[in-house]
């Protein structure tokens, strides 16, 4: 399953693990319906098979507002939500946001 990061330190670790091993963020909006859309395959994908090559994680935009926003200048991202981000050493690989966070086009990537 996926871990939630709340804190800029979180999200340093994070960043710095992806030197190691993929991270795979998906950027979640609590107000928003498309955003628990994307929730939802976000999960039936990790229900699945998922890559275990990859670090699954979550961080609420609203709630953990600059958290979201250092990811974005992090990886020279522009902000979107829902949105899901896919990083292996320090730097964006893939991103999609709004309809196309399916479980397909996870699978497409990942596996």
């Amino acid at each position: 399953m996926w871990k939630e990061i709340t804190t800029l330190e979180e999200w340093n670790d994070m960043l710095a693990q992806s030197e190691a091993k993929q991270q795979l963020i998906l950027k979640h909006s609590t107000r928003c319906p498309v955003s628990s859309s994307a929730l939802e395959e976000y999960e039936d994908y990790l229900k699945s098979n998922p890559n275990a090559n990859t670090e699954y994680y979550l961080v609420k935009v609203i709630e953990s507002r600059p958290v979201s926003n250092q990811i974005a200048e992090d990886l020279k991202v522009t902000h979107a939500s829902p949105q899901i981000i896919l990083f292996k050493d320090k730097k964006n690989v893939w991103n999609s946001s709004h309809w196309s966070v399916t479980k397909k086009h996870i699978a497409a990537v990942l596996d």
